[in-house]
């Protein structure tokens, strides 16, 4: 199928390929995937910016939306993709393939990181779908996720609902996108920044400080595209 972007879709695609971090926050519909795909497909065969790239997706997407979304549009016919789900012998098959792009599920980020443990890992780029499923900096997926962020050159987080229980949620997901750059190296900094416990016999529940909303937007605005 040929593919006619909308202008707001050829925006973001551009967004992607012209910043090495980028959090593309559109909600469920407007086509995050295909955006995406497109940049990777130029960063790849005619920016010849990145050689490999890995996706990490909920398992339903990263073995049926992903691939789906490669074979339907004419302009991907170049690249080739290997989904990494399944057993372990399944996976370790996967990536044993020679393939552009690697998909594989969150469920599975732990066991890749171990995977290629004392190895530099295979890929130059970074793409988290559903970035908000990193928002708990004490999982193991996020753990395992940050000890190899400085071996990708690029970095791209996509969600449509990026802080779904408040701005606390937040940390996390940019950390994964700038390692700390924008709101602090850890999550404890950037409670104390940002967030006051009115009560102290609640200590779990925080109220955001006057002004820190928009502080917090104004930091994270300059890797942030929405819609």
């Amino acid at each position: 199928m040929k593919y006619s972007p909308h202008e707001y879709q050829r925006y973001a695609t551009e967004y992607i390929e012209t910043h090495p971090v980028a959090a593309v926050l559109l909600s469920m519909g407007l086509g995050k995937t295909s955006i995406t795909l497109t940049a990777l497909n130029d960063l790849l065969f005619d920016r010849f910016e990145i050689h490999k790239a890995i996706v990490i997706a909920p398992l339903r997407v990263a073995r049926d939306t992903w691939p789906a979304e490669i074979e339907k549009w004419d302009h991907l016919g170049s690249l080739i993709y290997s989904v990494a789900v399944g057993t372990e012998a399944e996976r370790r098959a996967a990536l044993r393939r020679q393939a552009d792009i690697y998909i594989i599920n969150r469920e599975n980020v732990e066991w890749l990181v171990k995977h290629y443990a004392g190895r530099k890992l295979p890929f130059d780029m970074l793409v988290i779908d559903e970035l908000s499923s990193f928002k708990n900096s004490r999982a193991k997926r996020f753990l395992a996720l940050k000890k190899v962020l400085k071996q990708f050159a690029r970095v791209v987080g996509l969600t449509g609902t990026p802080a779904p229980n408040g701005l606390e949620d937040l940390w996390p997901q940019i950390y994964l996108l700038d390692r700390g750059a924008r709101l602090g190296r850890t999550m404890r900094s950037y409670l104390d920044l940002y967030f006051d416990t009115p009560n102290s016999w609640t200590p779990y529940r925080r109220e955001l400080k006057p002004g820190a909303e928009e502080a917090i937007y104004r930091r994270i605005g300059d890797i942030c595209v929405s819609m």
